[in-house]
């Protein structure tokens, strides 16, 4: 018969010490701007396989949108929120489209278990998904807005505000995309809404303005890549008012900050589901 201490015991002071040690051993919980990058990186890799048919329907899809407005739109005003809305039609395809689907997907298989698990913060998750979604939209959109500006007329000496707009609208779009495909109920439902939103900024965008009715107007000022349009628009004139470009963006930035963190709440209630 053999004899073991009372300390080794499941009630003894020594399990307890090597209990409270284990615990004590636990990682701290990962910061905000490292998990976002680990994040980034990992969507940035998984989504790199999809890239080559994403950035071809993508900019096809814009670029024979502005082929079929040619025949109805010669130039002008009209001409320039055509090829503005085309370029960033581009990051609602993606941004807003197949992050929804995305979203939507992984709430269904189960995938949210998975981040859940891990120790980064749920904004890190939502932006981290977001940019990488976002950053494929870059070579899409500069091509469709050249190509545009080639079709029409436009000048091209302004077109580094891209540098601005994508971002930002793709953050405002990114946000409503994710926060669409993590409160659907079923995959189907956030496919359904994120083709609807793409169709949205599909109409409201690319179609002139001045050509809409009033109460369609104020539904395209409710669209977040409203702004990003007007502020891209705005820079074909031949003297550009900086301050309304500013404003624009400032808007689109704002109301991308809400939407992604409206996309971070959704994502938390949906993981504790």
């Amino acid at each position: 018969m053999s004899v073991v201490p009372a300390d080794v015991l499941p009630g003894g002071a020594l399990a307890v010490e090597e209990a409270g040690r284990g615990a004590a051993e636990l990682g701290p919980r990962a910061r905000m701007w490292p998990a976002l990058a680990a994040v980034y990186r990992a969507q940035l890799s998984r989504a790199r396989v999809a890239r080559i048919p994403l950035l071809f329907v993508a900019t096809f899809q814009s670029i024979g949108i502005m082929v079929l407005m040619r025949g109805v739109v010669t130039g002008g005003g009209e001409a320039e929120s055509v090829v503005a809305g085309s370029a960033v039609l581009v990051v609602a395809f993606v941004a807003l489209n197949l992050l929804a689907q995305y979203f939507g997907q992984l709430r269904a298989s189960g995938g949210l278990d998975h981040y859940a698990t891990l120790p980064v913060p749920p904004a890190a998750v939502v932006l981290g998904a977001a940019g990488a979604y976002a950053s494929f939209t870059v070579p899409g959109t500069v091509i469709t807005a050249v190509f545009g500006c080639v079709l029409f007329g436009l000048p091209m000496a302004h077109l580094w505000v891209l540098v601005a707009v994508i971002p930002l609208a793709g953050a405002a779009l990114s946000g409503l995309g994710a926060a669409l495909g993590l409160l659907a109920p079923r995959p189907e439902l956030a496919t359904l809404l994120g083709q609807l939103g793409m169709s949205a900024a599909l109409l409201l965008g690319v179609l002139p303005a001045d050509r809409m009715p009033e109460v369609v107007r104020f539904a395209r000022d409710l669209l977040p890549s409203t702004y990003g349009v007007e502020a891209f628009a705005r820079t074909f004139g031949e003297h550009p008012d900086w301050a309304f470009v500013l404003g624009d963006l400032a808007v689109c930035g704002a109301v991308g900050v809400v939407s992604l963190a409206v996309a971070t709440w959704a994502y938390r209630r949906a993981a504790v589901r």
